[in-house]
């Protein structure tokens, strides 16, 4: 018997379903779910939980032509599955596969790209007033998770929507009852009378007949306030100006489709509160939703992973490492926002509690926060992702450089990231770091320098920021004791032989040690591990431009204003003319991959620099 899920390719087909068939789909659906990522992996808790949310949707809205916006995108993969590509679901996150995130190239239903959080309300307000202006009834609505919601941003748009005479729908997927536990019976049928045209109408009209006398007006508005707040949380999102309905249950797919039905035929600002269980349906991932947020592939009895590399990642040596510099120093602090897991923070936050603090999907707030406890005394470590940290890039100048601050940047997830793809790619912190005055910047080349860096960054009276790379590490041998860097020095790893009668110098930052070796060994290069991207060993590249005709810049960074353009420029300023060769990401966003294969088509694996010396070569003959 073939499946109800293998009939539906678009939303018209699941809306042909009858209503009472929605909760067969909802189970094929989250099974095929399992089945699917435990193959390829991917985000699995976050997607179990949306599986109802998603069908109820599709089934009342007219998508593509009524907007969804999801918030982070984490969650889309039941919405891909009913948008026709489902079979796509077999090369998710692949190279030349759909991605893992919403893209707008790849389907109509797709209205916006994410990959980063908190953008949603601000896109949908968007759209919701490019529709009022071309006077189409075209609804818009954002899907917003309660930790999303944690961001100013979120705020910034429900603030701006409440002036706004626009038809949004904000839904509010709360998955980790952190606003409110009320759901039940009683809450449901509250939903539907709050979403109906009978509730709507007598708001309205009573506003209306109420606002020539301004003070029963208020008295009324404050008075329906009172009313709601005592059996619903939903005071704060009616300040907005938003009409609050809920919370319901998130699952329960009869109360969806009644309220979202009323909901669609209501004007103006709808505010939807829905609480869901993260991985729900599959026990694992109902046990540890966090576990099962992000997973690479597993066996679906038993959730063991398909593959294990027993080399530490840098992830891994860095929370190692700031538990011992904690153990050492007690005014070491730990930021992170909300990527307790993700930055590898865990210990640390349970040896400490007092001196962890997660400020929630918050990075602005994190770099200030961190600046006041600078202020006075403490040493703040933000642990941050390459890519989350742009969010952040004026707090970082104003709030924390300008005032030379002691703080350290641990920033993870530097250069290209694999799966995750152009979102979550660390390609362009070397740019916009080393512009910034007052910052020393490193970037290690194996764990060990990681570790040795970050103590560097600690000790170091200042602004310093340590950028290391996604996953596993070389399996250099880790040295416990806590052991700073000279600031500002490299060191030659190798010396070159003579190449055509031309002497060849690769200059090699961060990640990009191991492949320059690599192609060294073929071309009888010298090889130097730089370490420093601010301040730059002047003096080495003087003696290495000195004594090679060939310079050769290699980084996990974009091009353009990186690494590279740092020595062009030292080379300028010292008067050198060496003819030099900058390898990097190219200037444009590099699509979802595997990693090494990502950096082989950049030209940055030992076959790529050998190739692009060797062309250089035959160019200054």
């Amino acid at each position: 018997m073939s499946s109800l899920l293998d009939k539906i390719n678009s939303p018209e087909d699941l809306r042909l379903l009858n209503r009472d068939e929605l909760a067969t789909l909802a189970a094929e659906l989250r099974a095929f779910l399992v089945t699917s990522v435990s193959q390829t992996g991917g985000h699995l808790a976050s997607n179990l939980g949306v599986v109802e949310l998603t069908i109820a949707l599709h089934y009342v809205f007219n998508t593509p032509d009524d907007r969804l916006v999801w918030d982070v995108g984490h969650q889309t993969y039941p919405h891909k599955i009913l948008t026709g590509r489902r079979t796509a679901m077999a090369n998710l996150r692949k190279p030349t596969g759909i991605a893992g995130f919403p893209r707008r190239g790849e389907s109509d239903y797709d209205t916006f790209g994410t990959g980063h959080s908190s953008t949603s309300i601000s896109a949908a307000l968007g759209m919701a007033i490019a529709a009022k202006q071309a006077g189409l009834e075209r609804r818009s609505v954002a899907i917003i998770g309660d930790g999303a919601m944690t961001a100013g941003m979120a705020f910034e748009a429900l603030n701006n929507a409440g002036d706004m005479d626009a038809d949004l729908l904000v839904i509010l997927n709360d998955n980790d009852m952190s606003i409110s536990n009320n759901v039940g019976a009683l809450n449901n049928y509250l939903a539907r009378l709050l979403s109906g045209r009978f509730y709507d109408t007598v708001r309205r009209s009573g506003k209306k007949m109420l606002g020539a006398v301004p003070p029963v007006q208020e008295f009324a508005k404050r008075a329906e306030e009172h009313a709601k707040g005592m059996v619903m949380p939903g005071t704060l999102f009616e300040e907005f100006g938003f009409n609050y309905i809920g919370p319901i249950d998130g699952h329960d797919l009869p109360v969806l489709l009644d309220t979202l039905s009323n909901i669609r035929a209501l004007k103006g600002m709808q505010f939807l509160h829905i609480v869901t269980q993260k991985g729900k349906g599959f026990e694992l991932a109902e046990q540890d939703p966090n576990k099962y947020h992000g997973v690479s592939k597993f066996d679906p009895s038993n959730g063991f992973s398909a593959s294990l590399n027993a080399k530490k990642t840098y992830t891994q040596i860095f929370g190692d490492w700031l538990v011992d510099m904690a153990d050492a120093d007690e005014k070491l602090i730990g930021v992170t926002p909300a990527m307790c897991d993700g930055s590898g923070l865990n210990a640390f936050s349970e040896k400490y509690p007092q001196r962890y603090f997660d400020v929630g999907i918050a990075e602005q707030h994190a770099l200030t926060f961190a600046a006041g406890m600078a202020c006075d005394g403490l040493k703040p470590v933000v642990a941050i992702y390459s890519t989350f940290l742009q969010r952040a890039y004026d707090q970082l100048i104003h709030d924390v450089a300008l005032q030379n601050l002691d703080v350290l940047f641990a920033i993870d997830r530097a250069g290209l990231v694999g799966a995750d793809g152009p979102t979550h790619a660390g390609s362009f912190d070397l740019s916009y770091l080393r512009c910034i005055p007052n910052m020393v910047i490193m970037a290690p080349s194996d764990e060990n320098e990681c570790r040795q860096m970050l103590t560097t960054g600690y000790l170091y009276k200042g602004v310093a920021a340590v950028r290391y790379p996604r996953g596993a590490g070389t399996g250099a041998v880790i040295e416990i004791k806590l052991e700073a860097l000279p600031i500002g020095k490299g060191q030659i790893v190798c010396q070159a032989k003579a190449q055509q009668g031309k002497k060849v110098a690769i200059l090699a930052f961060g990640s990009m040690l191991a492949p320059a070796l690599q192609a060294a060994s073929i071309l009888g290069c010298s090889v130097a591990n730089m370490r420093f991207i601010k301040p730059l060993d002047i003096e080495l590249i003087a003696s290495l431009a000195k004594s090679h005709d060939l310079i050769v810049t290699i980084e996990e960074n974009a091009l353009m204003g990186g690494a590279g353009a740092a020595v062009l420029e030292a080379m300028q300023t010292l008067h050198l003319n060496n003819p030099t060769l900058c390898l990097g990401l190219p200037d444009h966003f590099i699509e979802h991959g595997v990693h090494e294969t990502m950096l082989a088509e950049c030209g940055l694996d030992s076959d790529g620099i050998v190739a692009a010396i060797t062309k250089k070569l035959k160019a200054i003959i």
